[in-house]
């Protein structure tokens, strides 16, 4: 197996020069490069990553944490976060936390271990003492449509996240508007600050039209289309259901409109269901998903 040393020989440079080009320095002259390049494809040299990292204390690999891969929201947003990082020279180890603060506690102290440059994560809870102590640390760390509480003093975090309640607003400011005033209100898990942020947008539009919000329909679950449809069929069997359906992401909606299905209403002319996230699935789902654009 080829050598860094067999590189530098071959291309007639320092190994000094061969770990800049190898590492995409600029500092390296183009004529320089392309010998080096040579030298590397002929002997089929395969770049020691474990090596650099130690030498340069940095591994162009940065960690992401979601919820559901499966959830088209995030199969997106991944895709977009790979797309920017592979044009930066990073790497992405994506990890599944399937909304369990424990196995994301779990995944963050490996991708420390790992040696990973940077976290991007979207927290399970906005309590969250793993995320906590990463600030605490000066760690590198995006979070991602999540906020989290209990900063001290001094503390603070990026993070990338679009107006909840105003997405909750227009979401039943839309359905009041279509002549609704029995709304529901099927949101994801309580923990996540988000769900009860989107909540208040719906109860805000709500109190704009005089119209009183009921805790019999106002109902928190998972962010999972099963989660919908059994929810969506508890409310539609009762005397008096619902006529229309905030959900907080589309998954829950594409739930809500195969429970109307199954009960013989029609999609809008009977029930009235706006989704949250704008998701291809919104587009594809009989009849389409009128739904919020984050």
């Amino acid at each position: 197996m080829a050598t860094i040393y067999d590189v530098a020989k071959r291309a007639k440079v320092s190994i000094a020069t061969v770990s800049r080009v190898l590492n995409k320095k600029d500092t390296v002259a183009e004529k320089t490069s392309a010998k080096v390049k040579k030298a590397v494809e002929e002997l089929e040299y395969t770049h020691n990553m474990v090596a650099a990292a130690l030498v340069n204390k940095k591994t162009n690999t940065i960690g992401l944490l979601i919820p559901d891969i499966a959830n088209p929201f995030f199969a997106e947003i991944t895709r977009g976060v790979e797309d920017m990082s592979s044009l930066n020279g990073f790497n992405i180890i994506i990890c599944n936390t399937d909304y369990g603060l424990e196995k994301e506690k779990e995944y963050i102290e490996l991708l420390q271990q790992k040696g990973a440059d940077g976290l991007i994560i979207a927290s399970t809870s906005s309590q969250n003492e793993a995320i906590l102590k990463l600030i605490k640390a000066d760690y590198p760390l995006v979070l991602l449509n999540r906020e989290i509480e209990g900063l001290e003093e001094g503390m603070a975090v990026d993070s990338v996240v679009s107006d909840h309640v105003k997405g909750g607003y227009l979401a039943t400011k839309h359905l009041l508007d279509l002549g609704h005033k029995r709304i529901a209100a099927l949101l994801g898990p309580e923990q996540i600050k988000l769900n009860r942020l989107r909540g208040e947008g719906y109860r805000q539009a709500l109190a704009e039209k005089g119209v009183l919000p009921t805790d019999e329909l106002i109902m928190y679950g998972e962010f999972k289309i099963d989660s919908g449809y059994r929810r969506g069929l508890e409310l539609l069997r009762r005397l008096g259901h619902p006529t229309a359906f905030f959900a907080a992401n589309d998954l829950i909606g594409v739930g809500i409109i195969r429970a109307a299905k199954e009960l013989g209403l029609q999609v809008p002319e009977n029930v009235s269901i706006v989704g949250y996230d704008n998701t291809v699935l919104a587009q594809i789902v009989d009849p389409p998903l009128t739904t919020i654009n984050q």
